[in-house]
């Protein structure tokens, strides 16, 4: 079926006076494929699209077929799996609440017992809330960090972690049985509340949570300079009452979240894209931390998960980090307070993703400390967990280079809230002791090398994007190189069809005689091609100088494929 066929199907089946009807009929050619292009797919633990009517589109349409097809695989392991339910919670973007009632109206049609929240929370609560209330499966209606036009469809299973590549297939399969012209069911949400179907939970559940995060402490007390002054913004996401809650738990005394970041706001109008892996979103947390003197400023995305800092350098300016320095500054702070406390297991695990900087495992192994690596996805970073306990391993943290991070393993999935918390703890810790985060840095690579990472996108949006991304991908398969930047290439992995004990995936690595390496992936939840680049060398200077020629030879090779 092609798109025009999709949009007239859409045109007949929605009523005259549906708002999604009078949106389609005003929509050019061009807008038209665009929506309907494509069934919006059940891809890395969920849906992620634009808002808008449209089979490739978020739409109360695609999101009641998505939810009755989980419903209906739900009902398929029997009544136990009904009767442990499904927790909901949702982000502040347009249409989350909306979305995450019709999600919650549709399970209880099914007679699933539903565990929802009074309003919006992080997506590591919803996680760690999963295997609290021991449900069978959770859905976070959120975007996480895509720009305003977009929302989002995250799928947890009973373990706490997005759901694995299997079960997403059998979900699937449910998924496109649903007719989502008639095969929806929902019932009321208020009598399902009357009748328990339908559970609202209370605060001792934000309780909770945060009692997990705060037990991850490393140091306490004394040995915390707690009058270090912070700026922390959730870019007008979930994280303000948490991450508050939390500084004000662990002691903190001198701290400002920037007032027009603080609340909620699906338009995202003080920051744009509410991505702070992007420097620009920290531009008012800048202002703030000038006027305050503010040593370390901390943000969180909107749902979040994901966390991002900007230190002082030695010229006091600041800094942003990257999530490879970020994790290095965590990597470090954990396991040289595990080990100084004598709490440093003998077979302690760390897991990365195969596009995670090496400098870590190197940290790991000075250590003794064994690292794991995943394919992408705090589904396979957490996944990990079961077979680490197997085997006899202890997990102390896995963290990915897009600036998520998981210090506990009953929050399986990234924690902007935890990440917060641990690089709060370890600044104040440092500072007590004459240093910065940035001295410590400094340290990291004077220690172990001075590594270069760089992350480069190619955002390629609509039909022709995503075609030109797979030819991309084609054509560079078909065209390793020998050299980069004056570099042999020594070893090639391709993860197409899988490579030792992980499963296939669209990504390859190179990796040169200068111990640089490269890794090439299309993004599995947005309209990007992803390059990773990583150089170590005796200096800073020297390895960025060999990171960036290593960047400007490949992207400029793969950006001449039309």
């Amino acid at each position: 079926m092609d798109y025009k066929e999709r949009y007239d199907i859409w045109l007949e089946k929605l009523d005259v006076d549906d708002p999604l009807r009078t949106e389609l009929l005003a929509m050019d050619e061009t807008e038209i494929e665009e929506s309907f292009f494509k069934e919006l797919g059940f891809g890395t633990a969920g849906l992620r699209g634009k808002l808008g009517p449209g089979s490739a589109r978020m739409n109360v349409l695609t999101v009641g077929k998505a939810t009755q097809g989980i419903a209906d695989y739900i009902c398929s392991k029997g009544q136990e799996a009904k009767d442990k339910g499904v927790v909901i919670a949702h982000d502040p973007r347009y249409f989350s609440k909306e979305f995450a009632q019709l999600a919650a109206c549709i399970f209880a049609a099914a007679g699933i017992k539903v565990y929802t929240f009074p309003d919006l929370r992080p997506t590591p609560q919803l996680a760690y809330t999963v295997r609290k209330v021991g449900a069978t499966a959770g859905v976070n209606i959120t975007a996480s960090h895509n720009p305003k036009e977009y929302n989002g469809y995250k799928v947890y299973w009973d373990d706490g972690c997005q759901v694995s590549s299997e079960v997403a297939a059998e979900m699937t399969e449910k998924i496109n049985a649903v007719d989502m012209w008639t095969g929806v069911v929902t019932a009321d949400f208020d009598e399902s509340v009357a009748s328990g179907l339908i559970t609202i939970l209370g605060p001792e559940y934000d309780r909770d949570y945060l009692d997990k995060v705060e037990s991850l402490a490393i140091h306490d007390g004394d040995e915390l300079d707690l009058s270090i002054p912070l700026v922390y913004t959730p870019l007008n996401g979930c994280g303000n009452t948490p991450f508050a809650q939390m500084l004000e738990d662990r002691g903190f005394t001198n701290w400002l979240i920037v007032p027009e970041q603080q609340l909620p706001d699906p338009a995202f109008t003080t920051v744009g894209y509410p991505n702070p892996e992007d420097p620009k979103a920290f531009a008012l947390s800048e202002k703030y931390g000038k006027e305050t003197g503010a040593e370390l400023l901390l943000a969180t995305d909107p749902d979040a998960d994901r966390f991002a800092i900007e230190i002082r350098d030695a010229d006091g300016g600041y800094v942003p980090l990257n999530g490879n320095q970020t994790g290095y500054l965590l990597v470090n702070y954990i396991l040289e307070g595990r080990k100084e406390a004598g709490t440093l297991p003998t077979k302690g695990a760390i897991v990365k993703s195969i596009v995670t900087s090496s400098l870590s495992q190197i940290m790991a192994e000075a250590y003794g400390v064994t690292m794991f690596e995943t394919l992408t996805g705090f589904k396979n970073i957490c996944g990990k967990i079961p077979y680490l306990h197997e085997h006899g391993y202890t997990y102390l943290f896995g963290y990915e280079e897009s600036i998520g991070y998981a210090a506990c393993e009953d929050i399986r999935d990234k924690d902007g809230i935890s990440a917060g918390m641990l690089v709060a703890e370890a600044a104040a810790y440092y500072r007590k002791q004459g240093k910065s985060l940035w001295d410590v840095l400094q340290g990291i690579y004077k220690k172990y090398g001075y590594f270069a990472e760089n992350g480069t996108n190619l955002i390629l949006e609509g039909v022709s994007g995503l075609e030109r991304i797979g030819r991309m991908m084609v054509w560079f398969r078909d065209h390793i190189p020998t050299t980069v930047a004056g570099a042999k290439v020594v070893r090639v992995i391709d993860y197409l069809n899988g490579y030792e004990d992980l499963p296939p995936h669209n990504a390859l690595r190179l990796f040169l005689d200068n111990g640089s390496w490269l890794a090439v992936r299309p993004s599995g939840t947005e309209p990007k091609i992803k390059f990773y680049f990583y150089s170590c060398q005796d200096s800073a200077e020297k390895a960025e100088a060999v990171n960036n020629a290593i960047r400007d030879e490949i992207v400029g090779l793969v950006e001449t494929v039309e």
